[in-house]
């Protein structure tokens, strides 16, 4: 793991340590770490953009959701700014590709719908000629 990475789990450990283990609430907790990393990079008043269009697309109520951001989310943005103090912050291009992560990751998607399984004998997706069960490209 290179040094962003164990930089993005030293920021990350406070939400994975109040989970319970189960892979699905550490997957909850590593994408509540990212969603709060990235609203850090944005300039404040994007950020309550962002903040504001979030409520709807967890379908929480909004005490539920007003905890959720006192409790979590400006406590994490708080602690990217004392950890990455030399981060950028303002209108730079990775601000603005951070708010575009950020807009696609609140939209739920399944995976059904991004990736078509793929027969053990249909021909390989990936344009080899093989088959699926045959590519070694691609197992």
């Amino acid at each position: 793991m290179g040094i962003m990475g164990k930089s993005f789990m030293k920021y990350a450990q406070p939400l994975l340590d109040e989970t319970d283990g189960s892979i699905e609430n550490m997957n909850k907790a590593l994408s509540l770490a990212q969603l709060c990393w990235n609203l850090a990079l944005l300039p404040e008043d994007k950020r309550e953009e962002i903040i504001s269009a979030m409520r709807p697309n967890l379908g929480m109520e909004n005490a539920e959701f007003d905890d959720l951001r006192h409790s979590v989310v400006l406590p994490m943005i708080q602690q990217h700014h004392e950890m990455f103090p030399s981060m950028t912050r303002g209108g730079s291009a990775s601000a603005s590709k951070a708010m575009e992560t950020l807009k696609a990751s609140t939209t739920p998607t399944h995976r059904a719908q991004e990736f078509p399984k793929t027969g053990r004998n249909a021909p390989c997706p990936c344009g080899s000629g093989k088959k699926y069960k045959q590519c070694s490209l691609c197992l």
